[in-house]
């Protein structure tokens, strides 16, 4: 009879996971037309070449967010850097579990050479900056100011995308990682 419980547990925890934020459900029906196929297996702690670049054409995307400062900061802005999205929310235990590995690598990178953008789908962003803070989060959190860019639509967070220098994805996945391995190191430099 415990497996009962423990199952409510892990399908309330996924359907937390897989709620939509407000501004991305209405782009939902044209999300699939340029939806960047997923890579869904887990990476392993393997030599770069064996994360290969998503088959797609989208460039990182000209995206007003908020920075825990309050200021209007540009995502478009990081072109010319290797730059590191992830897409979270404080009510999601995958998104909540997979930062200290992000916080890790983050700490191997070049942070010349490498952008981390948190970026917050909690209701309010007050949420995610206490949340950084009572957690001792390095990383910076910003907040949407302007609606998501579709390449950022998705049904489930976490979700991790790293634009090369150009602005092309070269790595793309909905679910929780272990980004603390030396292929994302390598993926990074």
């Amino acid at each position: 009879m415990k497996v009962i419980p423990a199952l409510s547990v892990l399908i309330l925890t996924l359907i937390s996971c897989s709620n939509q934020s407000a501004n991305t459900t209405a782009k939902q029906d044209t999300a699939a037309v340029n939806k960047v196929p997923e890579i869904t297996s887990p990476v392993a702690d393997t030599a770069p070449a064996a994360v290969q670049p998503a088959a797609v054409k989208s460039d990182l995307p000209a995206f007003r967010m908020v920075n825990a400062a309050n200021q209007v900061v540009d995502l478009a802005q990081y072109k010319g850097k290797k730059v590191f999205v992830n897409l979270w929310a404080t009510w999601c235990p995958p998104c909540r579990a997979e930062i200290p590995s992000i916080e890790s690598l983050a700490k191997k990178t070049d942070k010349n050479k490498v952008e981390f953008v948190m970026l917050s789908l909690d209701d309010n962003f007050e949420k995610a900056k206490n949340y950084a803070v009572r957690n001792n989060m390095s990383l910076p959190v910003y907040y949407p100011a302007s609606t998501l860019p579709q390449v950022f639509v998705t049904d489930g967070i976490p979700m991790t995308l790293i634009f090369d220098e150009q602005g092309k994805i070269i790595f793309q996945l909905v679910g929780s990682e272990n980004y603390d391995t030396q292929r994302f190191a390598d993926l990074l430099k």
